[in-house]
């Protein structure tokens, strides 16, 4: 089985700060690439890990880029390619396709677009590059052009403008950034991107987009199947994210209780009361707000030390919210809280929704993909009572951004809440089977193709491939936790084991180790992960996100989601906070 590389825990790439020739360093890399690549690609490659872009301010010359004006040809014997006598300078973007006798100029051009991403790629996955070229807003505005102008820049500037968008840009594959829950950067689904953007096709038709609204069709149904649903029945749509997918669900929610409110609005129907943990995303208030339901009309329910919702509590307000003359039509179960990584106990809630007839919706866009770990699945068992289901691959699948599915138990319910039946789209006397016309029951009317990377990525990897990222990515958690929980100058933030791969920590440095005041203490401590964090972001070496919750002062919230993270990577991020934070 194909378990190696980043999936390997110790990984050959973990110990890549050992020199510039480490196997996992840009320029070791190169070296190899440029004896078996065609066309000189691997030496081109060599070159452009070392090009900066033009900036206003003035920088050592060896971080200059190259002229462009004339493309030095890249093949490694004499020969007569026009590469050599292309003049970016003197081209524009009418120069190229669909422009006549434009094919070789539009190859070169984007032959070079490739050279600079291949560069930044390759870059990405080195440790001893930063994670971050951290500038300040006004800094970085002045520091380079970025403004639009009323006359045509050349190929020239256009590929500048590529190298420093990348230069500044975070390193979200970088082995060491840590800081959201979407992370890593996988090439087959790199690939597929390239060519979702290539195909430039929107998702609404059948006759638009034949291949990929079958690809959507049958991965939805997969992702039903593990769900539990049986035979895979239901329906779906693949979503601008998680916190639309969401929404989708409370529409659906309100839809099935009360059929007119597609015509007559609100004012139509009784006051609505949702239902969802203190800790669940904030996504379910806004799309209350958005839906006009109201946020007021979120009711929070308690949460254990783990950040678990009670169900009792839950029942308690379905009850207090029915005799004020509310009607609750929705509860929304998380299924790894954004902060905790915390699982709510979804039969004991599917228990209860099923006594009040109540919407159950999971809002699994975090902790979701378990659902493919035959070792922690376990964590969603109820899962398949629910309504509906959001799962984002773009997290813990490190599928490119953005991949969000709404998967639905009901078929036929998400077309009936948002058809609107456009003639000049949907047409109902086609010559194909209109059931693949999915637009109507999206919200959307265009729509992005999110599904061929998730596809591609699928039948790459295999079931087991995702199931071997995703168990390796909970392995290095557990390391986490179990090299802090005792370590001096370390204080968890809720007693246990975590339950997804969030690691909730507050970091002590020695100066208020020992204060007797606890107010004071705690006033000091809520300086302490802001301050690291910055220093973080200026040195460039990683990123870690903090934030405070409830009545807890700021702690540092430790996530993994990056198949290219080793162990090596954890201990580096604890020493890392230690040298930052030794002198606060």
């Amino acid at each position: 089985m194909a378990q190696q590389g980043f999936w390997s825990l110790g990984g050959d790439n973990a110990g890549a700060n050992t020199g510039n020739q480490s196997p996992s360093t840009p320029r070791a890399w190169c070296q190899a690439a440029a004896s078996k690549l065609s066309g000189g690609l691997g030496s081109k490659l060599c070159a452009l890990l070392n090009v900066g872009e033009l900036e206003k301010g003035a920088e050592p010359a060896a971080k200059q880029p190259p002229e462009t004006e004339a493309a030095a040809c890249s093949c490694n014997k004499s020969c007569n390619c026009t590469k050599a006598s292309v003049v970016f300078s003197d081209l524009y973007s009418t120069d190229l396709l669909p422009a006549m006798d434009s094919d070789a100029k539009t190859m070169i051009f984007l032959q070079e677009v490739v050279d600079i991403l291949m560069a930044y790629i390759v870059e990405s996955f080195d440790r001893d590059t930063k994670v971050i070229d951290f500038h300040y807003p006004n800094e970085l505005l002045q520091k380079n052009n970025w403004e639009l102008q009323s006359e045509p820049a050349s190929l020239d500037e256009i590929l500048i403008s590529c190298r420093a968008t990348l230069k500044y840009a975070i390193k979200t594959a970088h082995p060491r950034y840590f800081n959201q829950l979407s992370t890593g950067l996988d090439m087959v689904g790199l690939a597929a991107d390239w060519l979702t953007s290539t195909a430039n096709t929107n998702m609404f038709t059948y006759e638009v987009a034949p291949v990929f609204v079958l690809l959507e069709y049958v991965t939805l149904k997969k992702m039903r199947e593990i769900i539990g649903w049986k035979d895979g029945q239901g329906d779906g749509i693949f979503s601008p994210g998680g916190a639309i997918s969401n929404m989708y669900a409370m529409l659906l929610a309100r839809f099935k209780m009360f059929p007119e409110v597609k015509e007559k609005g609100m004012s139509c129907v009784p006051r609505l009361a949702a239902f969802t943990s203190e800790h669940s995303h904030f996504s379910i208030k806004k799309g209350a707000a958005a839906l006009g339901i109201g946020t007021e009309s979120v009711i929070c329910i308690k949460v254990d030390e783990s950040g678990q919702m009670i169900p009792a509590d839950l029942e308690r307000r379905i009850l207090e919210a029915k005799q004020t003359g509310l009607v609750p039509f929705f509860v929304s179960a998380t299924a790894g809280t954004t902060v905790y990584g915390a699982f709510d106990p979804l039969i004991a809630i599917s228990d209860i929704c099923k006594k009040y007839n109540v919407w159950m919706h999971v809002d699994g866009a975090w902790g979701g993909s378990l659902l493919m770990s035959r070792r922690h699945r376990w964590k969603l068992d109820g899962v398949e009572r629910a309504n509906s289901v959001t799962w984002n691959p773009h997290k813990m699948m490190s599928v490119p951004l953005q991949c969000s599915a709404l998967l639905v138990r009901e078929e036929g319910l998400m077309q009936s809440c948002n058809n609107m039946h456009a003639v000049y789209l949907f047409q109902q006397d086609k010559h194909y089977d209109l059931s693949y016309d999915t637009g109507d029951k999206a919200l959307q009317c265009g729509r992005h193709v999110d599904i061929f990377k998730l596809w591609l990525m699928w039948r790459a990897k295999g079931t087991i491939g995702f199931e071997a990222q995703i168990d390796k990515c909970l392995e290095l958690s557990d390391y986490l936790y179990n090299k802090i929980k005792d370590r001096e100058g370390y204080e968890m933030v809720f007693n246990g084991t975590p339950q997804h791969t969030n690691v909730c920590f507050w970091y002590l440095p020695p100066g208020i180790r020992y204060m007797e005041d606890k107010e004071e203490r705690k006033k000091h401590l809520h300086k302490v992960a802001p301050v690291i964090k910055a220093r973080m972001m200026e040195y460039g070496t990683t990123m870690v996100s903090y934030q405070p919750q409830g009545d807890k002062v700021n702690f540092f919230r430790m996530v993994i989601s990056n198949p290219a993270a080793t162990l090596e990577d954890i201990d580096f991020l604890i020493e890392e906070i230690e040298r930052l934070g030794k002198d606060l």
